[in-house]
């Protein structure tokens, strides 16, 4: 009986290296249209599979599916001039000074006094 146990799976193991089914679900594509337009994927630069089991990398198609929009536009917004940039600040006094400060321009801004 102990030498069941010791063949039982202690954790999960997700594969690196899947079948052109789960490469094409990655793609979120039939197996049928993944067929049909891996020629032009290689062509494009696609990880091709595994020439000794057939088995496509899942890091090297996410890898590939990143680097397609590398040259567009930035997900997030650059600072606009107006916008202060966050000095760093050494200790907790500092950080609790600089927060007083800012607290107190608010005050002033929204009661009209400068």
């Amino acid at each position: 009986m102990s030498d069941l146990r010791a063949a039982e799976i202690r954790f999960r193991v997700d594969p690196a290296d899947v079948p052109a089914e789960k490469a094409a679900r990655r793609l979120h594509l039939t197996l049928e249209q993944f067929k049909e337009v891996l020629p032009n994927l290689l062509k494009r630069g696609f990880p091709a599979a595994d020439p000794d089991t057939g088995m496509f990398d899942l890091e090297a198609i996410d890898a590939w599916r990143k680097s397609r929009h590398r040259g567009e536009a930035a997900l997030t917004v650059p600072l606009a001039p107006d916008q202060p940039i966050a000095r760093e600040q050494s200790g907790m006094a500092e950080r609790f000074v600089a927060a007083k400060e800012r607290q107190t321009q608010r005050r002033r801004r929204n009661s009209g006094v400068t």
